[in-house]
């Protein structure tokens, strides 16, 4: 049997029952940006096209909503299964646009996303997304849009935009140090990373990512996938974070990969919950399940737990926890099982710190709400995630321990020390200060960055751009091509380091220029 905890694992009810920060409503976008946008945007619509998966949907649904605010006729593509999650009432001017994959004895429609997708399928739903590719270009022929924004996993999307014209630009819903640092180890391996705070702890972390992202025997990596993604992206890449956050990360990544890294903003949504069922789609192992049991139950803390379990798997609350564990949390703390409304419960004045796997999405809603964090990452970006929310001073990361087999585990002892420091801890009020901090610069700045997003996508329809101007890049055998591309990039790099200079020596961004934390201690 497996349990499984969302992206919100739990959120911690503060005892001084804080009052709730002042909320300032988000700088106005100004006429002339909204004037200046909408007199260069085709008729044509903008056409989204992100992976199959709800953590890549909603921040694409949240892009589309701002850009329809700015003049742009959006249409959002995905599979029925994915699109089902999505309430049609509340699009905010996005028109959804079912996509179907071909159909797979492995693969029933409900299966056409990677909610409750056995693991083992993963290969078969990439391939099958990837057989859809005649059915995209249909739709690129019916709908013409003048643009798409497609997600990491598809290449052939922006191939297919290209051969029509049609401008092309990723979207990347994911952290710029973890892009950054991914982007590092493929770019320059033997070198160290120039921000040390941002790390994997061990190699094990480094095999189990290679794992989930290993080229099967019929389709390229992930990895090979990001590259071609981006090489094909028009002048820019967008990316869902914030210069408030981040700049030298999106710095540092731009000039590694040679292309300029836009911030969408974070994309919080406000709680009207447009998503059915906002859920992680990972799922913690019984043991798992009995450590963060233990680590409530001695943290002493008030909680809420939200646990859900994989389809088909559900058992009574009572079997899934350790014995006596509800009885013993009775009045202090809640478990409920499958969904709760978590950006609403994150805003609630005596929510005082969030425990999350740290998903960038549940990341970005927790620095929106200014909450804490305790972090218990368990793979992909998350543990580099989880170095950044410890780097920004907005919460600390539990370390697993190793036991006997050698196996690295989280305690529910550990879970209870950093819930407590983060609660009534001597750095808790500080951390506090921070969030409150971190979320009040997010709002100000979230309006200017959409309002850029718009400004830089206008331009390119502006320009009749459909491809980036390098027509030497595609013979990278060729005398000619390697001299121009080299020439173009010593230009590049020489613009970058200049950006650079004032902050890649800092161990952290602006808001914790003055905090760092041990690592491997918890701190």
């Amino acid at each position: 049997m497996r349990c499984g905890i969302p992206g919100s694992i739990c959120h911690v009810i503060n005892p001084r029952n804080r009052e709730k920060s002042g909320s300032t409503p988000p700088t106005a976008k100004t006429n002339s940006a909204m004037n200046c946008t909408r007199d260069v945007i085709s008729d044509r619509p903008l056409l989204m096209l992100p992976w199959l998966a709800h953590g890549h949907l909603s921040p694409f649904l949240e892009l589309g909503k701002r850009l329809s605010r700015r003049g742009f006729r959006v249409h959002l593509c995905s599979t029925p299964a994915n699109l089902s999650s999505v309430k049609l009432d509340n699009c905010g001017g996005v028109e959804l646009v079912e996509l179907h994959l071909p159909d797979l004895p492995k693969l029933p429609l409900h299966l056409h996303t990677t909610r409750n997708l056995p693991p083992y399928l993963m290969s078969d739903l990439k391939a099958a997304f990837d057989l859809a590719q005649s059915s995209f270009c249909q739709l690129l022929d019916s709908l013409r849009p003048s643009l798409i924004v497609y997600d990491f996993l598809q290449p052939w999307a922006a191939t297919a935009a290209a051969s029509r014209q049609i401008i092309a630009v990723l979207f990347l819903p994911i952290g710029a140090a973890a892009y950054s640092f991914l982007s590092h180890i493929a770019v320059k391996p033997t070198e160290q990373f120039p921000f040390p705070s941002i790390r994997f702890d061990d190699d094990e972390e480094v095999t189990r990512l290679h794992r989930l992202t290993a080229a099967s025997s019929d389709s390229p990596s992930d990895g090979a996938r990001v590259i071609q993604c981006i090489e094909l992206s028009s002048r820019f890449v967008l990316i869902k974070t914030s210069r408030g956050i981040e700049e030298k990360y999106l710095d540092y990544a731009s000039l590694l990969r040679k292309k300029e890294l836009i911030p969408t903003g974070i994309l919080v949504r406000k709680p009207h919950y447009h998503l059915n069922d906002e859920l992680s789609e990972f799922f913690m192992s019984k043991q798992e399940m009995a450590e963060i049991a233990r680590g409530l139950e001695l943290s002493e803390v008030c909680f809420m737990w939200v646990v859900r379990f994989p389809k088909g798997e559900e058992v009574p609350l009572e079997d899934a926890l350790p014995k006596g564990f509800l009885e013993k949390t009775l009045g202090r703390g809640m478990v409920k099982e499958e969904w709760a409304p978590q950006e609403g419960i994150l805003g609630h004045a005596s929510v005082g710190a969030f425990v999350t796997h740290c998903g960038w999405g549940s990341i970005t809603e927790a620095l929106g709400s200014g909450v804490p964090m305790v972090a218990i990452p368990q793979h992909l970006d998350q543990p580099l995630n989880a170095k950044l929310v410890t780097e920004l001073g907005v919460g600390k990361e539990v370390i697993r321990s190793v036991d006997s087999s050698l196996e690295r585990s989280y305690r529910g002892e550990e879970l209870a020390r950093v819930l407590r420091e983060v609660m009534v801890g001597g750095e808790s009020e500080e951390m506090r200060r921070r969030s409150k901090e971190m979320a009040e610069v997010l709002r100000g700045e979230g309006e200017a960055e959409e309002d850029m997003v718009a400004t830089r996508l206008a331009r390119l329809l502006n320009d009749g751009d459909a491809v980036e101007q390098r027509p030497w890049s595609r013979n990278w055998a060729g005398d000619e091509g390697r001299r121009r591309r080299k020439e173009e990039d010593k230009v590049h790099e020489k613009a970058m380091n200049t950006q650079l200079q004032d902050h890649a020596c800092l161990g952290c961004n602006n808001f914790c220029m003055d905090r760092h934390y041990e690592s491997g201690s918890g701190s």
